[in-house]
C-alpha cells in the first residue's frame, strides 16, 4: 500500500484549493478583523485537509468514517465562516459563491467516500 496516498486524491487537492482560497479571503480583509475573522476561516478550512489526512492513515473504515464526519463538520462552519463575512460585507457576493461552489464539490466527494467506506 502507498504511503500518504491521500495526496492524489482529488478530494484532498480540491480541499487544498479551499484553503489557498480561505487565505486569499483573509488577505483581502481590512486589518481590523483578520486576526478574529481570518483565523476561524483558516482554521476551519484547515481542519477539512488534515481530516482527510488523518484519516487515511487508519486502520479501519469506521475510523477513516469518522474523520471524513470531522472534515465534512469543518467544511459546513468554513462556508459558514463565509457567510458572516459576506453578510458583514467582508467579502463580495461572488466570492461567497465560490466558495459555496468549491465546499459543495468538496462535500459530495466526502460523502462518497463515506458510503464507500460503509460499504
Amino acid at each position: 500500500m502507498k504511503q500518504f496516498n491521500f495526496l492524489d486524491w482529488p478530494v484532498y487537492k480540491d480541499a487544498q484549493e479551499l484553503v489557498s482560497f480561505s487565505l486569499e479571503i483573509v488577505r483581502k480583509l481590512p486589518k481590523e478583523h483578520r486576526f478574529e475573522l481570518s483565523s476561524q476561516l483558516i482554521r476551519s478550512s484547515s481542519s477539512v485537509v488534515l481530516n482527510i489526512a488523518e484519516g487515511s492513515g487508519k486502520s479501519s473504515r469506521r475510523d477513516f468514517s469518522h474523520f471524513i464526519d470531522i472534515a465534512l463538520g469543518s467544511l459546513y462552519e468554513t462556508v459558514a465562516n463565509m457567510d458572516i463575512l459576506k453578510t458583514n460585507q467582508l467579502i463580495n457576493n461572488t466570492d461567497f459563491e465560490l466558495a459555496k461552489e468549491k465546499a459543495a464539490s468538496i462535500a459530495r466527494q466526502l460523502g462518497g467516500f463515506r458510503k464507500k467506506l460503509k460499504t
